[in-house]
């Protein structure tokens, strides 16, 4: 019965023919092309976001206020490289010595890489963009979006209360949007005991591009910081 179903799910993938050994490399290739790309990086915030047109309409000039006053400050913006949100905050960042990155990835073939982004790598395999994405930031931000913004921020939340992260900002931009998620969070699930307010500590709110890019600032210093006083106890 193991090998039908096997059989089967395999015949979904008719396409899908590399052996477990040839995908293995194949991620492992992947995944160190990344890391090689964006070792050095510097000051990095990830910014997520939809890529529709729609929600655009109501927040893309905030999206592109909140890219560019990042890149102002230093830091590298990186989004997903698609239109929508993310386009916009690349937009914003672009001309700032190369602080408009993208990890794009291979989704709708009508989906293209949005015309400002300056730096890209690019992904076959979606959990090592998403490693990406958090590997090398010192914060998030989630632009209203669906899945691929849910999945994205869940993935960063779980992994700082996972303690697999360093305890990092996630500032949810857009109180009216994002506002019956929280209220679902810190009511029904919380109290069904499958959260805890502490779960909840990461999460911060806001409409402001300023307190965005205030709240990055105090988050790298705090990294910068702790690595400071790792390496002095290492040194005594």
């Amino acid at each position: 019965m193991r090998k039908q179903t096997h059989r089967r799910l395999t015949e979904l993938h008719p396409h899908d023919v590399l052996s477990d050994v040839e995908r293995v490399g194949h991620i492992g290739r992947e995944a160190l092309r990344a890391f090689d790309r964006m070792r050095g990086l510097g000051p990095a915030v990830s910014l997520f976001g939809s890529h529709r047109s729609e929600p655009t309409v109501q927040w893309g000039a905030l999206a592109e206020e909140t890219g560019r006053r990042l890149a102002d400050a230093g830091f590298v913006v990186i989004t997903g490289g698609e239109g929508g949100m993310m386009a916009s905050a690349n937009r914003g960042a672009a001309g700032h010595q190369d602080r408009s990155f993208g990890l794009t990835i291979e989704t709708d073939p009508l989906e293209t890489r949005n015309a400002w982004v300056e730096r890209e790598i690019h992904f076959h395999y979606f959990f090592l963009r998403k490693l990406a994405f958090v590997r090398y930031a010192c914060g998030f931000v989630c632009f209203p979006g669906g899945f691929g913004t849910l999945d994205e921020l869940f993935e960063a939340l779980n992994l700082v209360r996972t303690h697999r992260l360093t305890p990092l900002p996630v500032v949810l931009f857009g109180s009216a949007y994002w506002g019956g998620l929280l209220e679902w969070l810190s009511g029904p699930a919380t109290q069904a005991g499958c959260l805890t307010r502490q779960d909840l500590g990461a999460v911060e709110v806001t409409d402001d591009p300023s307190y965005v890019v205030a709240r990055m600032k105090r988050a790298y210093e705090e990294l910068v910081g702790a690595a400071s006083s790792h390496g002095d106890e290492h040194g005594r």
